[in-house]
């Protein structure tokens, strides 16, 4: 007979402040990639592309994520990432260059997708699923919470001791996080049929779950898009507002603190009356919010839109996580989970991007409706895909 599933309270210290605390370690780093680079010689436009290295990391890192994950259990690709997360930190506080900045950059956004897959691997198997949506929203809101203090504390690093020191303080929350990564209680004992699931290919399971990947697999992807595509919007449109960089630095302050408020309750609602209880009305909220951002002049009313769009950004917190978890099969788990964080990861590429090509043909309030209009679009695929009512299946422990 397996063992019963974790609970959620026993994962505080093993897996919720590990997250806390690697995140803060890459919040407090990530505002200073661009005037790192910046400092070394490297133009605007190649600080920028340094920093967008840091998602092309974590998308070349999704597959080889699940291999990791599968190959060596959660729990020692999750040491493992933050122990090369540390080393690439430490060779960005002494890089003598650009290249060797972004390849630093691009080594930690690898480690960041084998530290989030086995994370999301790890939770599915131990929480119980009766609470999988509160876990996964939890998971998302602590993401939310280390990246909003982390700039905080990396600030006061940097006015201290020094921009390059921050990056040794991420280093060492990366190594503090290895070692608490350490306490992680075991799974459950997986079946046969989970431990032949490693044999299985990405394409295998890509065929296998097709009408997944070709529903949901893109209304993730729609999700992640308009929630990145917010993140490059508000501070434009502040800023095409004439609102100046410290006002436009509260505003988003504001909206992030209205980001942490609702991801616990979120979960409830997800775990108590579905899925698509959360997932719809948050992109309706996300979409409106942005339609209504070009309507906004002034610092009080795109701070009103931003803590509505933030709102909804926050109570949807762990749902991507949340739906990955739900139709990944035992057979394979680890190596779904990548393929699935591979279409999020896309649309976290896409929504800035579809921002560039907008703007680089319409004025910036073409490219804020133009966003919103697709992100009520995926509200609408979402109501298509998701069940109205809870319809989870029903684990038996010893499928694990």
């Amino acid at each position: 007979m397996s063992q019963p599933s974790i609970g959620l309270a026993r994962l505080a210290f093993s897996t919720y402040a590990p997250t806390l605390v690697s995140t803060i370690g890459l919040g407090a780093v990530y505002p200073l990639i661009a005037l790192t680079a910046r400092d070394l010689g490297a133009s605007v436009g190649t600080a920028a592309f340094i920093v967008a290295l840091l998602g092309v990391g974590q998308l070349l890192g999704d597959l080889p994520a699940g291999q990791l994950a599968s190959r060596f259990g959660e729990k020692w690709a999750l040491v493992g990432a933050c122990v090369i997360d540390a080393v690439a930190f430490c060779v960005a506080w002494q890089a003598p260059n650009v290249g060797v900045l972004g390849a630093a950059v691009l080594v930690a956004g690898m480690s960041a997708a084998v530290f989030g897959l086995a994370r999301q691997a790890y939770l599915t198997d131990a929480i119980p699923i009766h609470q999988r949506a509160r876990a996964m929203s939890t998971l998302g809101g602590v993401f939310r919470i280390g990246m909003f203090i982390g700039p905080l504390i990396g600030a006061f690093v940097v006015t201290h001791f020094g921009l390059q020191e921050a990056y040794l303080l991420a280093a060492a929350t990366s190594l503090l996080a290895a070692v608490m990564n350490l306490s992680l209680p075991p799974l459950p004992e997986r079946t046969d049929q989970a431990v032949a699931g490693r044999r299985l290919g990405f394409w295998r399971l890509l065929s296998d779950h097709r009408k997944v990947f070709a529903t949901l697999g893109v209304g993730a992807l729609l999700i992640m898009m308009a929630r990145a595509a917010r993140l490059s919007l508000v501070p434009l449109w502040a800023e095409s507002q004439g609102i100046d960089a410290a006002t436009t630095s509260i505003i988003f302050g504001i909206s992030a603190a209205a980001d942490m408020l609702l991801f616990y309750p979120g979960g409830m609602i997800m775990d108590r009356f579905g899925r698509f209880w959360v997932g719809v009305p948050a992109m309706v909220v996300i979409g409106a919010g942005l339609v209504l951002l070009a309507l906004t002049h002034d610092p009080v009313t795109v701070g009103v839109v931003a803590v509505l769009i933030g709102l909804g950004n926050g109570i949807s917190a762990g749902i991507v996580l949340t739906l990955g978890a739900d139709h990944a099969p035992v057979a394979g788990r680890p190596k779904f989970l990548a393929l699935w964080r591979l279409f999020a990861d896309g649309g976290n590429a896409l929504g800035p991007l579809l921002v560039s090509a907008v703007v680089a043909v319409a004025p910036l309030a073409a490219a804020v409706v133009v966003m919103g209009g697709l992100t009520l679009a995926g509200a609408g695929w979402l109501a298509r895909w998701l069940p109205v009512a809870p319809r989870l299946r029903r684990l038996d422990p010893g499928d694990r």
